[in-house]
């Protein structure tokens, strides 16, 4: 008994000191529609905004409260192709748009509909 205690702060302490962030989601998520629309991929009036998955894959800690935020978007338009991009920005609580947003398209799947 005496070793669970020390053991069990030793475990949870490291998920404690995670550097969370701000929450940015929407800057990189308007450059990837405009990213898209502009490649001529899709324009942006035809993405499902409400069935876009929003994932924070890293937030990291930089000097000056900046934050380096990457961040995982999957974007459904009105027919059901989706848009797989990866985003990477800086971040902080008083700016989500310290710096652009390097924008990655990682998969397109088209619908047989």
């Amino acid at each position: 008994m005496k070793k669970f205690l020390p053991v069990t702060l030793l475990a949870v302490l490291p998920i404690l000191s995670f550097a969370k962030g701000p929450d940015c989601h929407s800057w990189p998520m308007n450059m990837s529609e405009v990213w898209l629309q502009n490649a001529g991929i899709v324009a942006i009036e035809k993405i499902n905004e409400p069935k876009t998955k929003i994932t924070l894959l890293a937030s990291e800690k930089k000097a000056k409260g900046l934050y380096t935020q990457i961040y995982h978007f999957i974007f459904y338009d009105a027919i059901g192709n989706s848009y797989e991009i990866i985003t990477n920005n800086d971040a902080s609580y008083g700016e989500c748009s310290e710096t652009g947003v390097d924008v990655y398209l990682i998969s397109r799947s088209v619908s047989n509909k």
